[in-house]
Formats: structure tokens, C-alpha cells, sequence
């Protein structure tokens, strides 16, 4: 199991014991990069869980971005800044990643945290979300760490009851607000989405009178931005 637990560490810091596949790579067959990546990704075991440890429906992966405000990003740059911080198959692995997460409301900067089943990135042309969207509640300061828990134990203990649908949560911390959201993989199909609202309204515990914002990944392409021209709901 993958043990780069700090999510504010520099993600390369467990992959410098990959020398010994480099013989099983073929010269020059890929450029430097791209064969760093596949010995990585060929080395990690299936995560399963472990004797006596509860097995989650679904095994998900946590991951971490941080970038410059302001700067424009590229779908490219996006994928080579999110960094995985390990993946995990039963709630006793969970408790081991996160017991060791420095929570968002610690975070500084223009930070996320992502939360997503295995094998689907937290990107919006990923295969499992272009059909989808996510919806979007905005935090005052101070309020992040706790739902972005009560959110990731909804998520996790199958709390939503919509199938597959569910995809991921992220937590995004900025300099005014912190903003949670939760992804889908059928933005068209409105009975989920609402039933995700309704859910999300009731294990967050929120006030009746809190904006909650649907957008379609769709809309994010278009106008490259995750939190912009979003549809509000009351």
C-alpha cells in the first residue's frame, strides 16, 4: 500500500526505489517521463483489504493539487499537478490516510483535496465525469474540515444512494471562501442530481436557506473554470 501519507509533501518522494525495473524497460522506448510513470503505476499492487478489515463497495484515491491563482491552466498542467496520495480498499485504510491529512481548514494557499473512486481521475475529461457535473456549496472560512468529513463518510458508507453514480468529492480551499463539491457521472439525469442535493443537505447538515450550485463538466470545459457561471439553487 502506497505510504505517502503527507499531502503537502512532494508526491516523487516514495518512487526512487524503481531503479531495479529499469532493466525491464525497453531503451528508448518512451521518453524518460512517460517510462517513470508506467514503472510507477506497473509496481502498485491491487489494494485489497487487509484480514478482519471492512471492506468498502468501491476502492477510492486520494489526491492533492495546489497551484498559482491566477494563472491560467491547461487541461496538461492540471493532470501533472494533481498528485495521488494512495488508494485504499477498507475503512481501516481509510482511517490510516487520513489520521495522517493535514484537514483543509490547515490548508494555505489555492489548495484541493480530492476524493475519487479508483481509477477515475479528478479531471473533467475523465471517461467516468465528461457526461457529468458536480454540485458546488460554498463554506465561509472555518467550516471546511468538518464537512468535508461528514461529506467523505456520506461518500464512503454508500450514504447517497444513487447506484454508480457518484464519482468523487473535492474540497478547494481558497483565500475567502472553501468551497465542497461533490461529482456525478449523469448530469441529464435530474432524479439523481436532485437526490444528491437532498442527500448532501442532510449529512452536511445544512441551513435551509444555503446556495447550492449545479454545473455540468461540460460548462467547466467551456468556460475553463470549475466555480464560474454556475446555476444556483436555493
Amino acid at each position: 500500500m502506497n505510504n505517502k501519507f503527507d499531502a503537502l509533501k512532494d508526491d516523487d518522494s516514495g518512487d526512487h526505489d524503481q531503479n531495479e525495473e529499469n532493466s525491464t524497460q525497453k531503451d528508448g522506448e518512451k521518453e524518460k517521463t512517460e517510462r517513470d510513470k508506467s514503472q510507477s503505476s506497473g509496481k502498485r499492487k491491487a489494494v485489497v483489504p487487509g484480514p478482519a478489515e471492512h471492506p468498502l463497495q468501491y476502492n477510492y484515491t486520494f489526491w492533492y493539487s495546489r497551484r498559482t491563482p491566477g494563472r491560467p491552466t491547461s487541461s496538461q498542467s492540471y493532470e501533472q499537478n494533481i498528485k495521488q496520495i494512495g488508494t485504499f480498499a477498507s475503512v481501516e485504510q481509510f482511517w490510516r490516510f487520513y489520521s495522517h491529512m493535514v484537514r483543509p481548514g490547515d490548508l494555505t494557499g489555492h489548495s484541493d483535496f480530492h476524493l475519487f473512486k479508483e481509477g477515475i481521475k479528478p479531471m473533467w475529461e475523465d471517461d467516468a465525469n465528461k457526461n457529468g457535473g458536480k454540485w458546488i456549496i460554498r463554506l465561509r472560512k472555518g467550516l471546511a474540515s468538518r464537512c468535508w468529513e461528514n461529506l467523505i463518510l456520506a461518500m464512503l458508507g454508500e450514504q447517497f444512494m444513487v447506484g454508480e453514480e457518484i464519482c468523487g468529492a473535492v474540497v478547494s480551499v481558497r483565500f475567502q471562501e472553501d468551497i465542497i463539491s461533490i461529482w456525478n457521472k449523469t448530469a441529464s439525469d435530474q432524479a439523481t442530481t436532485a437526490r444528491i442535493r437532498d442527500t448532501l443537505r442532510r449529512v452536511l447538515n445544512l441551513p435551509p436557506n444555503t446556495i447550492m450550485e449545479y454545473k455540468t463538466h461540460t460548462d467547466s470545459i467551456k468556460d475553463n473554470s470549475s466555480f464560474r457561471n454556475t446555476k444556483i439553487t436555493l
